[in-house]
């Protein structure tokens, strides 16, 4: 793991050292047990946020570590090598977390933000729509003004943590159509009318749930819109560029366990006389491997650090970085399997797994697809 602690601060390095102790001893041991069970361990998220971990950006006043971004990447990273199903949900939750703490108001910090940071509440986003993905500012579900309240109707989509959420931020149409006309509220989980759809079987991240969140005329305070009536999408996209960055951040940490794994692997086995370890061939596969990761390490922290000092350029970078990461997390995570021959494809091993839970990256927090609209959008806008 010393790629990982490459040029870090001495506090950066006992986080990330805490970290990858708490994602060795309690998310690794049982991370593929998780997965075929479909069980989402909220006992050991709790024992996570003890660390600090269900509040990472979150003010100190609220509970809160208060980290930046450059060190939410670290932690992210480490979390995944234990388990990058349960460290994408942390991702989520603190997102939820970050958007409250910077844009809600002293009453809505101060009612939420203690039980999130202390995860005795877990914390949802709802953008995506069954028919409005990529295309997130065509969303339809509706919020309208009645009198001292607002009144939801409409149905979000791969809702990570649904059902077992206490709290969603749910972007909801108040105005015109497009982006302008948005806003973002928070639902609690005992709201009437709202309800969840069934757990989504899918092809991995199976430790946390996916579910539809459907509402039919929840009718909630309008103090529990979360900053302005039209405000919503920027809240959203600016909650979006750390939540690229953590789910970036996610496939390199599980990317790094294939990656030590397989280096392991090859030294305990033999073939034709010799350790694979010592055939130049796979060394050559390993040295690619690692190369590309750190190539990505280093752009998703180029990002993080540009997000923190708040840079023109911050919102493309997070774009690249999640887009580079993923695909590359993901590919290095196939090839270690290939490595392990019929070993990989065996769950026991956890690379499978691994592999499995990677593939969602390259779609969830934006497509990589949209990640390349965002970046050649910086490049060409100007251009008539």
């Amino acid at each position: 793991m010393s790629a990982v602690t490459t040029l870090l601060t001495d506090d950066q390095l006992a986080v990330v050292e805490t970290t990858l102790d708490f994602a060795q001893e309690h998310l690794a041991p049982h991370a593929v047990a998780w997965d075929q069970d479909k069980h989402f361990p909220v006992d050991v998220l709790r024992k996570a946020a003890g660390l600090g971990l269900g509040g990472v950006y979150v003010r100190e006043d609220v509970g809160g570590s208060e980290l930046s971004r450059s060190d939410g990447v670290l932690v992210f990273e480490a979390l995944a090598t234990g388990c990058p199903s349960i460290a994408g949900y942390l991702s989520i939750h603190n997102m939820v977390g970050w958007m409250i703490d910077r844009y809600g108001t002293g009453a809505q910090r101060g009612r939420y933000l203690p039980a999130l940071c202390a995860m005795e509440q877990l914390g949802s986003y709802c953008l995506t729509e069954p028919g409005a993905g990529s295309d997130a500012a065509a969303l339809s579900t509706r919020a309208v003004r009645d009198g001292d309240h607002y009144v939801l109707t409409g149905t979000k989509q791969f809702i990570s943590g649904a059902g077992a959420s206490h709290l969603y931020i749910v972007l909801a149409r108040t105005g015109e159509a497009g982006p302008r006309g948005i806003s973002a509220f928070l639902v609690e989980r005992d709201d009437s009318g709202l309800s969840f759809g069934a757990d989504e079987r899918k092809m991995g991240w199976n430790a946390q749930p996916t579910r539809q969140v459907l509402m039919d005329g929840v009718r909630i305070p309008a103090g529990r819109m979360l900053g302005e009536e039209g405000g919503g999408f920027r809240i959203a996209m600016n909650g979006l560029n750390g939540g690229r960055l953590g789910i970036a951040a996610c496939s390199l940490g599980g990317a790094q366990s294939a990656l030590d794994r397989s280096v392991s692997h090859l030294a305990d086995r033999e073939a034709f006389g010799a350790r694979l370890l010592d055939a130049q061939a796979l060394r050559f596969r390993l040295a690619d491997m690692a190369t590309e990761l750190a190539a990505a390490r280093a752009l998703v922290r180029q990002a993080a650090e540009a997000l923190d000092r708040n840079v023109a350029g911050a919102p493309q970078l997070c774009a690249m970085a999640k887009h580079f990461a993923t695909d590359t997390g993901y590919s290095v995570a196939d090839r270690a399997l290939q490595l392990h021959g019929g070993y990989g494809y065996l769950a026991e091993y956890g690379i499978e797994k691994i592999v499995r839970d990677l593939r969602v990256h390259q779609i969830l927090e934006g497509t990589n697809e949209i990640m390349r609209v965002v970046v050649a959008r910086s490049l060409t806008g100007g251009l008539r």
